[in-house]
C-alpha cells in the first residue's frame, strides 16, 4: 500500500502543543526539517550550509571542511598542510628534507685522538682527519667551536725533547688556518658558509 499527496506544499504540525510552527516542510523536490535524529543515514552527499559549504563528503569520500578539531588518532598516506605548530614530539622515521630551518639543529661530530703505546703517558700521537661533504641544494653553516690544541714539553736532564700538535683547517681543499703549537695553548673557532650544492 502507498499514500501519495499530490501538493505543492506539505507541511505537518503537532497541535497537540499549540507549536503552529511546521516540524517538517515539503516543497518541490526538498523537504526541510529543525532537528533530526536518525540512528542510520546512508546518504551518497553530505553537504553543509553555506557559500560556499564549511563542509562537505562526496561519494568518493573527499572530505572538506573549514575548520576541524580532531582529538583521536590522524592516519593520512599523503597531503600537504601549511602554517602549522607540533605543540609536542615529532618522529620523523624516514627521510626528512627543509629548505629553510630555524632554530637549534646541530650535528656534533668529535673524535678521539690514538694513544702512542710506547709512552709511559700514553700521549696522543697520530693524524685525525674531519671531513664535512654537503650537496644539499640549500645554504648550511659550519660552526666549529673553540678547539684548544697544544704539544707537550718532556724534560730531560741534560735537554727537553718538545711534541708538536697541528691543526689545519680547510674549506673546498683551500687553507683558512694552519698553525702549530709546542708547549703553549693555541685555540681556534670558526664559522663556515656552505653554499647550496
Amino acid at each position: 500500500s502507498q499514500v501519495l499527496l499530490a501538493a505543492d506544499r506539505i507541511a505537518m504540525i503537532n497541535p497537540a502543543n499549540g507549536n503552529t510552527k511546521p516540524m517538517f516542510v515539503g516543497q518541490g523536490d526538498q523537504i526541510f526539517m529543525n532537528d533530526v535524529f536518525l540512528k542510520r543515514l546512508t546518504a551518497p552527499t553530505i553537504t553543509s550550509g553555506g557559500n560556499p559549504p564549511a563542509f562537505s563528503l562526496t561519494p568518493g569520500g573527499r572530505l572538506t571542511a573549514k575548520n576541524a578539531d580532531i582529538s583521536g588518532n590522524v592516519n593520512a598516506n599523503s597531503g600537504t598542510l601549511n602554517n602549522v605548530t607540533i605543540n609536542k614530539n615529532c618522529r620523523a622515521l624516514g627521510k626528512l628534507s627543509a629548505n629553510q630551518i630555524e632554530g637549534d639543529l646541530v650535528k656534533t661530530v668529535g673524535k678521539p685522538f690514538s694513544r702512542d703505546s710506547r709512552a709511559p703517558e700514553r700521549w696522543p700521537s697520530g693524524t685525525i682527519t674531519v671531513r664535512v661533504y654537503d650537496d644539499q641544494p640549500f645554504d648550511r653553516q659550519i660552526v666549529i667551536p673553540a678547539v684548544a690544541f697544544r704539544g707537550a714539553k718532556h724534560e730531560r736532564k741534560n735537554n727537553n725533547i718538545y711534541s708538536s700538535c697541528r691543526l689545519i683547517v680547510k674549506k673546498n681543499g683551500a687553507e683558512i688556518y694552519n698553525r702549530t703549537t709546542l708547549d703553549n695553548t693555541l685555540i681556534y673557532t670558526g664559522v663556515i658558509d656552505m653554499p647550496a650544492g
